[in-house]
C-alpha cells in the first residue's frame, strides 16, 4: 500500500509521532544496531532535523548500522528496515490496513474505519470500484483536460518556460476533483479554491504531534479550521446530491454511497482519497516529465510506443492498456524519485526479523527510499531505466512494496492512469526538453517533491 511522505521536517517527524500518539505503549527492541538518544526528551529528534528530513536520516543510519537498525522518538525506539530481503521478512500481504490512511484520518481527527479484517476488505474493494468506475466512466473528461493542457503548450514560444510544478498541480487538482466528486468541479472558480483550501490543510496537519505549533498560532489554527471545515461542507454536498439517485457519469464517491458506509465513514474515506490524489497524482505527472527531458532516448522510446499503438487514431481506454512501456517509466519514475520514501506498520504481535525480536507495538518504519536505491537490488540505482522492469523478478519486488499490483494503493492506482493518459496525449505532439543549466534538486516530504519550481521547455513533433 502506499504509505507515508511529508511536506516539511516537522511533518516528517509527524509520521512517527502520529502513530506513538495512537499506540504510546511500546516496549523496548533490544539488541538491534542503532544510535542512542542525542537528548534524552528527544531523542534522535536533533538528528533527523539536522538531516534535512526522516528519509535523508534514515539512509545515513542505514549505512552505518546495516540493514535493520534502531533510533529514538523522544522516550521511544523505533526500528528500520531497509532491504528488500528484511521487509519480505515483515510484510503481510494478506495486511488491508493502509498505514497513510490511518496516520491522515488520525490527524485529520476522524474516528471511522477503524474495523476488523473483513471490514477493512470490504472498504478496500470500494476503493478499487471507485478507481476503476471514475476512470472508466469519466475517460473522454481526462482526456479532454490532457489535451487543454496540450493545446496551452502548444501555442507557447519555443523559447518559453514552461512552469511544470504548477501545471502539474493546477491539472491533477482539475483531474481529481472532477472524477472523485464530479460536475461541481467544472467550474474552475470551485476548483481553485478547492486547492487553496487543500494547501492550508495538508500543509498544517500534523504539526501539532512534533511542537504544538498550530495551537500556539490563533490564526493558523483558525485559517485551518475554516479550510477542513469547507472541504468538508463541500463533499457533505456532494454526497447528499449523490444518494439514491443514478447519473450518466460516475465518481469515486458513488461506490462509496452505494456501499453501505455511513455518512461520515464517507466523508472521511473521500476525504482521505482527495487530499493523497491531488499531491501523488501531481508529483507524479512532475516527476516522470522531469525524467523525460533529461533522458532523451526514454522519451524518443515512449513517443514510439505510443505512435505504434495509437497511430493517427484516437486514445482509447483499450488502447491504454497496451502501453507497457509507459507504465515501466511510471515505474522507474516511482522508483527513481523515491515518490513515498518512508512507510510504516505498527508491530501488531511479537516478531522475529533476522536474529532481532520486535516486541508487539513495536512501530516498524519500512525505510523505502532506502530500499529503492540499493544497488544490491537496483543495479545502477541512479541511472533512470526503464527497460529494467522488463524483469519479472524486479516487478515482483516493486509490488512488494506496494507500488504495483495487488498491494498497490487505490490513490497511486489513480496517478498511474492519470498520468499514463497525460503522457499520451504530451509527448505524442511535444518534445519535452530541459531548461540548460537547471538542477532539479529533491526535498524529501510525504510524496517527494522538488525543492523549487521545475522549468521545462516544449517544442512541436508537427
Amino acid at each position: 500500500m502506499l504509505d507515508f511522505a511529508i511536506f516539511a521536517v516537522t511533518f516528517l517527524l509527524a509520521l512517527v509521532g502520529a502513530v506513538l500518539y495512537l499506540y504510546p505503549a511500546s516496549r523496548q527492541a533490544a539488541g538491534i544496531p542503532g544510535i542512542t538518544p542525542t537528548e534524552e526528551k528527544d531523542g534522535n529528534v536533533p538528528d533527523i532535523v539536522n538531516s534535512g528530513s526522516l528519509h535523508e536520516f534514515l539512509v545515513n543510519l542505514h549505512e552505518r548500522y546495516g540493514p535493520v537498525v534502531s533510533f529514538w522518538f523522544g522516550r521511544r525506539l523505533v526500528v528500520s528496515l531497509g532491504t528488500v530481503d528484511v521487509l519480505k521478512q515483515h510484510i503481510n500481504p494478506n495486511k488491508t490496513s493502509d498505514p497513510f490512511e490511518t496516520m491522515l484520518k488520525s490527524l485529520l481527527r476522524y474516528q471511522s474505519g477503524c474495523g476488523n479484517v473483513s471490514e477493512n476488505h470490504r472498504r478496500k474493494k470500494l476503493y478499487e470500484n471507485g478507481v476503476t468506475n471514475s476512470l472508466q466512466s469519466n475517460f473522454a473528461l481526462l482526456l479532454k483536460l490532457s489535451e487543454e493542457l496540450l493545446g496551452k503548450w502548444l501555442s507557447y514560444p519555443e523559447s518559453q518556460h514552461v512552469p511544470l510544478c504548477q501545471h502539474m498541480l493546477g491539472f491533477a487538482m482539475k483531474s481529481v476533483t472532477q472524477l472523485v466528486m464530479g460536475s461541481t468541479f467544472e467550474d474552475e472558480q470551485e476548483v481553485i479554491r478547492f486547492q487553496k483550501n487543500h494547501g492550508t490543510v495538508w500543509s498544517e496537519i500534523g504539526k501539532g504531534f512534533l511542537d504544538g505549533s498550530l495551537d500556539k498560532s490563533i490564526t493558523r489554527k483558525k485559517q485551518y479550521e475554516d479550510a477542513l471545515m469547507q472541504l468538508e461542507s463541500i463533499l457533505k454536498k456532494i454526497i447528499k446530491e449523490r444518494k439514491g439517485r443514478n447519473f450518466s457519469e460516475r465518481i469515486f464517491i458513488d461506490s462509496l454511497v452505494q456501499g453501505n458506509l455511513n455518512d461520515q465513514q464517507i466523508l472521511e474515506d473521500s476525504m482521505i482519497f482527495s487530499l493523497a490524489s491531488c499531491i501523488i497524482t501531481a508529483k507524479l505527472c512532475t516527476w516522470a516529465i522531469c525524467f523525460l527531458t533529461t533522458c532523451e532516448e526514454v522519451q524518443k522510446k515512449l513517443y514510439e510506443e505510443i505512435d505504434q499503438v495509437f497511430g493517427k487514431g484516437p486514445i482509447t481506454p483499450e488502447k491504454i492498456e497496451e502501453l507497457r512501456y509507459c507504465r515501466q517509466v511510471l515505474c522507474e519514475t516511482v522508483r527513481t524519485a523515491k515518490l513515498t520514501p518512508v512507510s510504516a506498520r505498527l508491530q501488531d504481535i511479537e516478531g522475529k526479523i533476522d536474529k532481532f525480536i520486535i516486541p508487539r507495538e513495536t512501530l516498524v518504519l519500512y525505510a523505502l527510499g532506502v530500499v529503492l536505491q540499493d544497488p544490491s537490488t537496483w543495479p545502477s540505482p541512479y541511472k533512470f531505466d526503464p527497460e529494467r522492469f522488463d524483469d519479472e523478478s524486479v516487478m515482483k519486488t516493486f509490488s512488494l512494496l506496494g507500488f504495483s499490483g495487488t498491494q498497490e494503493c487505490p490513490e497511486l492506482r489513480f496517478a498511474y492512469m492519470v498520468a499514463t493518459v497525460l503522457l499520451s496525449v504530451l509527448v505524442r505532439r511535444l518534445h519535452l526538453l530541459p531548461v540548460e543549466g537547471q538542477v532539479v534538486e529533491t526535498k524529501y516530504e510525504l510524496v517527494t517533491s522538488s525543492k523549487e519550481e521545475a522549468w521545462i521547455t516544449v517544442s512541436k513533433r508537427y
